[in-house]
């Protein structure tokens, strides 16, 4: 493997302007090609064999036009001064109905002089809007159109506000702002780390080539199959921060080997053979956990999963062939545009004692109380995790500039907070009872058994589909979407027995239900698939199957330390002003219920973010085993090795975490809750990650371990194939006097 990525970035420096222009052609073509053909994106939130998409089936088959997917808007009316009931703006409202219907796609149009479509107070009326055949990607068009459609309701003094059926988490999400923060950021951090304009600029580049490729693919792969809303965004987020750092690995190996005196090609083989391995086995390790999330069980999820892989596969691509073009082109170039006040910087292998070598020093001296100290450290950040408080995300969280967070509060107010997450209970009627009992009779039973449940506030008048087979009630409860209240009311309808008819309850709640438990019941098996296959990758890495293994159950570590700030911040509410978000009404008017409020967290959000920090925190960790592992087949002390790779790697790996931070932190400026939510959990695993568990946890470890790190059985040494990224010591000489120890210990693997 190494040979021949060695052999690849080789080939790629010689012909450094065909390669360049490959990536920028490809780049290219394929954001064009979206500006083209258009971005589609479709939040599948179906559930196979779940009982909410039961619901939702026979409501679609059942029910007719306006019940499928086409989707829902509500016209929320509010009049601020006086009520709706007045002939000038019953009038408006006729006016606005009759252009709505020419709408494209608008089947139906419900008044809100119905019965349930007013407030007590006859202020706040709600206009419901029903379209069929409408595709997702033009939802926003047609929410313009209704919104000007509705202009001469808003000239009589009411105000009008359109909203979808949608969470925040499926509002379309755009990027720009926050890459742009992120890259000018990363740039910085750059430019403090290599003192040249010219080598700072290159991982730069890499990264918006790889991200333009990435967002390429995935934006035409719309087109085939359904792409989540929030994909964008993750692969953005994800795609920025490992491509930067890939290349940033990269460079840094290969400034060290020019510094050496190697020859520039020959410096960019001998970086593509060494780090190149550890960035490919570091990107397989993303792509794997990822990749697991197709058994979560949930689609949205699963496609979110391996659609992100697609940032992380060209961010490996490009920086095993773009950077060793740009590499060869550059030549000496590199260090350009040195910075004033930085002088020139000894970048050789052997330049000396640095803070982090003196950090490892101490480590390997004290190895019992430095294990003891972070692992102490690392339980108090992770024990507020315990109080996480999972639950679905509702629009009362969205920012206070949206109207979906406007329509939200009017609805609350008008109609209570159930009525922004009603329940979709469609009673399957048995045929023989259909039969033998007049269907006025069941349809009365059933209302007065859903009227009965605890914490039911209104039921609708029910209807019927065509057969006669299926009665339709829409149900609203005493709890906001987001209250976990709501969940208890599905459980008691869907516990309701009544004889000849099968009730099965659908809408968002319920499907945030169904969702929860299909999650809750395949985590175990995720974690498990991303644990084992992530050691088996490290194992093929390293050939040491106690280093492997160590390495996968250290990442969990890290993650007590994500999921703790996230409890911090969003399940105690000590940080969610700080990271932008507005206090929902329910909050109350008190200067601390405003300060601190409580958010819910998505509960398919911890799923997914296990996958990602567990294959970014494994970056690290590959990096700095692979420098541990090529100083230790250079002197066989273990202790040593320690000690050295961390110096070797402290100063690389800080930089590129302090880059991850700070991208993962400029996303936290998105209105949108569940990108806030990723970024604090990205941001400060990424930084417990490099700094508490690879600068101490790690190397105390290893030390207390001592040969037992390298060791592998002799039947599992010879079964293994030859791919390991740290065979030898970067074609680095021994020092004097200990090549017999390096044969010893290279030996020892046969």
């Amino acid at each position: 493997m190494a040979r021949l990525l060695g052999r690849l970035g080789g080939w790629c420096a010689r012909h450094g302007r065909v390669v360049l222009a490959a990536w920028i052609i490809l780049a290219a073509a394929l954001t064009a090609g979206t500006l083209v053909f258009g971005r589609p994106v479709s939040n599948n939130v179906s559930i196979p064999g779940s009982d909410a998409q039961r619901a939702h089936d026979l409501m679609r088959d059942g029910f007719g036009p306006g019940y499928d997917t086409g989707g829902t808007f509500q016209v929320v009316l509010y009049a601020a001064n006086g009520t709706l009931v007045s002939d000038e703006r019953e009038r408006a409202v006729d006016t606005a109905m009759t252009r709505i219907r020419e709408v494209p796609h608008v089947v139906q149009v419900d008044t809100p002089y119905r019965m349930g479509g007013m407030s007590p107070s006859l202020a706040i009326g709600v206009l419901t809007v029903r379209l069929s055949g409408q595709e997702e990607g033009t939802l926003a068009e047609t929410s313009r159109r209704i919104s000007a459609a509705v202009q001469p309701v808003r000239a009589t003094g009411v105000e009008a506000v359109v909203a979808d059926n949608g969470t925040p988490a499926d509002k379309e999400i755009t990027t720009g702002s926050s890459e742009i923060i992120g890259l000018a950021c990363a740039l910085l951090v750059l430019l403090l780390a290599f003192g040249t304009l010219v080598a700072a600029m290159v991982p730069i580049f890499t990264a918006i080539v790889s991200l333009g490729v990435g967002l390429g693919v995935i934006g035409l792969l719309g087109h085939l199959v359904d792409v989540p809303k929030q994909a964008s965004v993750m692969a953005s987020m994800i795609g920025l921060g490992v491509g930067i750092d890939y290349a940033l690995f990269l460079l840094s190996r290969h400034r060290k080997l020019l510094a050496d005196g190697v020859p520039v090609h020959e410096s960019v083989r001998r970086t593509t053979e060494g780090a190149g391995g550890a960035v490919f086995f570091a990107g397989g390790t993303v792509v794997i956990a990822l990749s697991a999330l197709l058994l979560a069980g949930f689609p949205l999820l699963r496609t979110l999963g391996w659609i992100t892989g697609i940032s992380v596969v060209c961010a490996v691509l490009t920086s095993l062939t773009l950077v060793p073009a740009l590499l060869g082109l550059l030549g000496h170039r590199i260090n350009a545009l040195r910075l004033p006040f930085t002088g020139p910087r000894r970048e050789g292998a052997h330049s000396g004692t640095t803070g982090w070598a003196a950090l490892g020093t101490w480590v390997a001296g004290r190895p019992w109380r430095v294990l003891a100290l972070a692992a102490a450290v690392l339980g108090a950040l992770a024990a507020p995790a315990l109080g996480l408080k999972l639950g679905p995300i509702d629009d009362g969280y969205a920012d206070r500039g949206q109207d979906a967070r406007r329509a939200y509060e009017l609805m609350e107010a008008g109609f209570g907070p159930g009525s922004n997450g009603p329940l979709i209970v469609v009673g399957e009627l048995d045929a023989k009872v259909a039969v033998s009992d007049p269907p006025a009779q069941i349809v009365t039973r059933i209302g007065d058994r859903l009227a009965d449940v605890p914490g039911v506030a209104h039921v609708s008048p029910a209807k019927i589909d065509v057969s006669g087979r299926s009665v339709l009630f829409s149900v609203v409860t005493d709890y906001a979407p987001s209250d976990p209240r709501a969940f208890g009311v599905v459980g008691e309808v869907r516990g309701l027995d009544v004889p000849g008819v099968r009730l099965h309850v659908g809408g968002e709640v319920a499907g945030m239900t169904d969702a929860s438990d299909r999650i809750a019941e395949r985590t175990p098996t995720v974690i498990g698939v991303v644990v084992l296959l992530s050691a088996l990758l490290l194992l093929l890495a390293f050939r040491a199957p106690i280093v492997a293994f160590k390495a996968a159950l250290m990442n969990l570590v890290s993650l007590g330390a994500a999921f703790g700030a996230l409890a911090i911040v969003f399940s105690y509410g000590l940080g969610s002003r700080l990271v932008g978000m507005d206090p929902p009404v329910s909050a109350g008017g008190s200067y601390l219920s405003t300060l601190f409020f409580t958010v819910p967290i998505d509960s398919y959000v911890p799923l997914m973010l296990f996958a990602v920090l567990f294959g970014l925190s494994m970056d690290y960790e590959v990096f700095l085993l692979t420098s541990v592992r090529q100083a230790f087949l250079r002197s066989g002390d273990n202790r040593r090795a320690v000690a050295e790779g961390l110096g070797a790697t402290g100063r690389v790996i800080t930089s590129a975490a302090l880059i991850m931070v700070v991208v993962f932190v400029a996303f936290i400026a998105y209105p949108d809750p569940l990108v806030k939510v990723f970024g604090v959990g990205l941001a400060v695993a990424i930084a417990v990650d490099a700094t508490i568990i690879r600068g101490l946890l790690v190397p105390a470890t290893m030390v207390l371990l001592g040969r037992l790190n390298w060791w592998c059985p002799a039947w599992l040494d010879r079964i293994l194939p030859d791919l390991s990224v740290a065979g030898h010591g970067e074609d680095d000489d021994p020092p004097s006097g200990q090549d017999q120890d390096r044969t010893l210990v290279t030996t020892s693997r046969s």
